[in-house]
């Protein structure tokens, strides 16, 4: 057994590390409801847009996605169409063209993924003749709203050269997983991008709907080529000096994992990204930060050690558990403050979502008992970000499977 002083230490140590980034993130996020006040863009101007659509063995639902893009209210002139159809072995490439999207066909069985796919088709718009202002990256599986450029527009006449859009679900009612999927974004959206954005941070990239200048991906290059090449990108972004902006109307519905197992893949690979771009993001950030006396960096570095507020918040709840259950017991040794409120503290991590989804107007009959579930989906990051951070040198890149048909017109 370990000495009594040293299982203390730990114990407070953990206790420390939670409640220092949970009360950081806690008062961060209550600036999403503090509006921030902003100046018109150029209302006459129209961008053009490069609509990048990256897809691999999407036979399923490519078509609704190029139908969405087709029918969105912006000038037909002002954007077009690509798909990649990255080492497929479906009809993904078939399916685009004829449902009129143009398309590039990749074959790398060497460099597989996502980022891969996306460095290689931004050389061939860079190629092309036209010259577009703005590249817009989407998943095959999304669905995007009618106005997404007309709300990407008023951002970047703003001067934005990188803006991230509200992720949505379309399909939040098909497994307790999906409507768990589905709350964790509607939360994010609200807490961590509208407050970050409210504040004059950086937001972060989220993998699809958002757009980014053309120029500064021909000067910076994408470089982004890891399990998860958005959280890759938005930290080169932030040692730029370059803040990604926030588009709330601008809308993307996004496909979520049917069942546990699919869920489990996916969020592993995230952590696995997440914990990769952290050992080398982190500390340059910080660098960052303390040198020039800037504070977003460090926020952005912040948000690299969620991996690490996973844990302590799976350690803690269990604590807090075992403190009800067995109150004289000496495995728990509560430090900074007296023992109810901790419990208070472990209650509140789980009862501020009802409470965002009520004011985003997401909370249904339905949310009393899906909520259950997702404090299950939550608890389950605590093992997945353990995995993640133990498999982080793994580059596996891994797909998941989307086959749900919907049209932009059965969301609306």
């Amino acid at each position: 057994m370990l000495d009594h002083s040293i299982w203390m230490y730990i114990n407070y140590s953990v206790q420390l590390l939670f409640l220092s980034l949970g009360v950081y993130y806690f008062i961060i996020s209550l600036f999403s409801f503090i509006p921030r006040a902003e100046e018109d863009g150029d209302v006459e101007k129209r961008h053009s847009f490069a609509l990048l659509v990256a897809a691999h063995d999407e036979q399923a639902v490519i078509a609704n996605m190029v139908e969405s893009l087709k029918n969105l209210n912006y000038p037909k002139d002002k954007y077009e169409i690509f798909v990649v159809a990255d080492n497929c072995t479906d009809n993904t490439a078939e399916i685009a063209e004829k449902a009129g999207a143009k398309v590039y066909e990749r074959t790398n069985y060497e460099q597989r993924g996502k980022g891969h796919a996306l460095e290689w088709m931004f050389e061939n718009i860079f190629a092309m003749k036209r010259k577009f202002d703005y590249v817009a990256i989407f998943d095959a599986d999304n669905l995007v709203d009618p106005n997404f450029l007309i709300e990407m527009n008023k951002q970047t006449t703003k001067g934005y050269s990188a803006v991230q859009g509200y992720i949505d679900s379309k399909n939040p009612n098909d497994s307790w997983i999906t409507y768990s999927y589905s709350i964790s974004f509607w939360t994010i959206n609200k807490l961590f991008q509208q407050s970050r954005f409210n504040l004059g941070f950086s937001c972060q990239l989220c993998g699809t709907g958002f757009v980014v200048h053309a120029d500064l991906l021909r000067e910076m290059g994408w470089g982004a080529t890891c399990l998860t090449e958005d959280m890759e990108f938005t930290m080169r972004l932030a040692l730029n000096d370059i803040k990604v902006a926030w588009a709330n109307n601008a809308r993307v519905y996004d496909e979520k994992p049917l069942t546990f197992t699919q869920s489990w893949k996916q969020r592993t690979r995230w952590m696995q990204g997440h914990t990769d771009v952290a050992i080398r993001f982190t500390w340059p950030l910080i660098g960052k930060s303390i040198h020039e006396w800037n504070f977003i960096p460090l926020d952005c570095a912040l948000y690299l050690l969620q991996p690490l507020r996973i844990i302590t918040m799976g350690v803690v709840t269990a604590m807090a558990w075992v403190n009800v259950a067995y109150p004289d017991s000496d495995l728990v040794i509560w430090g900074f403050l007296p023992n109810y409120v901790w419990n208070v503290i472990v209650f509140m991590q789980f009862a501020w979502g009802p409470i965002v989804l009520f004011v985003e107007g997401k909370f249904t009959k339905r949310t009393v008992l899906g909520y259950m579930g997702y404090i299950v989906y939550s608890l389950t990051w605590v093992p997945i970000a353990i995995i993640g951070i133990a498999k982080r040198n793994q580059k596996e890149w891994f797909h998941t499977q989307h086959t749900r048909t919907i049209s932009i017109r059965e969301v609306n």
